[in-house]
């Protein structure tokens, strides 16, 4: 949450990054606020000043006997009570108000982000792979995967509803073998420390990496006060908080394959096909815990993670710099990797890796001791990135390795996750 302080400084900073996404300038608001919150507790200490020193003189005027006095000092004990009450109601209405408008400000925009209002408006910097040109019409991975009876999207309507599949044979091999391949990758040849994270968190958790509470109808709750992830950010980046970390164990850098749930609250009539946007999907995910002198650095070193596996299937896409009105709410500066699709004939978005600087740190209250210091500490900087969708990465391989007969070749640097199998064919 932003440091009032910052925000009485630097009013300009928050309106200017606030209208690059659309959104309207609070900063004048949220200064008259505090200022009138400031105000009732200056008041509010002055009250119980005088309500103490009445209180204090009431046993000096009974030793004495003077009991007229000291009834008039009763009475004004009790008027002083009356507006301590009143300033304390006012005090909390107003740190409610302040709160209320605070939690619900997003991030503060890089100076590098575009404006731009939508997808439309995203930068590609750099793109890898040449698109195949096939001499057949591409199918969408659904029409393959249904056609090899090996996706089954009626068995997954008929156990969940909408937005759910079954794999079967080779195609859930195929989802558990880029879950294995991809770990690998960023454990062994980039440095991450592989994590089993809960897919159940508490509300705490969620509001510290922002999801909550402006996107609580995009996440599933239990009746036990507990909510499924949507991201293995969520936990990942929770491990730090409530902690004041020692600079010398700085980079700390965590990967995890999760399941993740999503609502698609704001999704309605988007992807209704296929396994693009599903409630359930699978995904490999990074995080990292920064000195807030590195997180820039630590943003190109994490998309080339995401990048590597990618490249490594060889793969065809594209990295997008997000524009100030498509950067989500916890991100400051974010770049997208998406995926060629030729069944789509489109770039779709694989994976998204963000430095959030410290926004989230702020909400979760994580620190560290720098050594330049004696004493004291500073906020930490999270990034996260996908590394990456494993459902998404399942359909670009469907599509870009499809053959005219129906079936899929598999990436040479997947074979060994696959037992040796090189083509998927019906029935396997």
């Amino acid at each position: 949450m932003f440091d009032l302080k910052w925000i009485r400084e630097n009013p300009e900073v928050l309106d200017d990054s606030l209208l690059r996404r659309g959104l309207k300038a609070v900063s004048a608001e949220i200064i008259k606020i505090d200022a009138e919150r400031r105000l009732v507790l200056t008041n509010l200490q002055e009250l119980q000043s005088q309500r103490n020193e009445a209180s204090k003189q009431i046993g000096v005027k009974l030793g004495a006997g003077a009991v007229e006095e000291v009834e008039a000092l009763k009475s004004k004990v009790i008027k002083l009570k009356e507006s301590i009450q009143e300033s304390e109601h006012s005090e909390r209405q107003l740190g409610v108000n302040l709160q209320d408008l605070l939690i619900g400000l997003p991030n503060i925009l890089d100076v590098s982000v575009p404006n731009g209002d939508t997808e439309n408006d995203n930068n590609e910097l750099r793109s890898y792979g040449e698109q195949r040109n096939f001499h057949f019409q591409p199918k969408q991975h659904y029409d393959i995967g249904e056609n090899l009876s090996l996706m089954d999207f009626q068995s997954g309507s008929k156990l969940s509803g909408s937005r759910f599949v079954v794999l079967k044979g080779a195609l859930a091999r195929m989802e558990r073998a880029l879950a294995q391949f991809m770990l690998d990758v960023q454990t062994t040849e980039w440095g991450y420390t592989e994590i089993a994270p809960p897919l159940l968190v508490k509300e705490a958790a969620l509001y510290g990496t922002g999801q909550l509470p402006k996107f609580s109808d995009d996440l599933f709750r239990t009746t036990g006060d507990h909510w499924l992830i949507p991201t293995a950010e969520v936990p990942l980046t929770n491990m730090v908080s409530d902690s004041i970390l020692e600079e010398a164990n700085l980079p700390i850098r965590f990967v995890a394959h999760t399941a993740c749930f999503r609502s698609e609250a704001g999704a309605a009539g988007k992807d209704t096909r296929g396994m693009i946007r599903q409630h359930q999907f699978y995904k490999v995910e990074l995080v990292s815990v920064v000195h807030p002198d590195q997180s820039d650095n630590e943003l190109e070193r994490m998309t080339k993670c995401a990048e590597s596996i990618l490249r490594y299937l060889e793969l065809p896409y594209r990295v997008m710099l997000l524009c100030s009105g498509d950067t989500g709410f916890a991100a400051s500066k974010t770049y997208d990797i998406e995926v060629w699709l030729p069944g789509q004939g489109a770039f779709r978005e694989i994976s998204s890796c963000s430095n959030t600087l410290d926004f989230q740190a702020r909400r979760m209250k994580s620190r560290f001791r720098p050594k330049a210091l004696n004493k004291g500490s500073l906020h930490v900087h999270t990034l996260n990135g996908s590394g990456v969708a494993i459902g998404r990465a399942l359909i670009a391989i469907i599509e870009n390795y499809q053959c005219e007969d129906g079936s899929i070749m598999i990436p040479e640097a997947l074979r060994p996750y696959m037992g040796g199998i090189e083509v998927i064919n019906a029935n396997e």
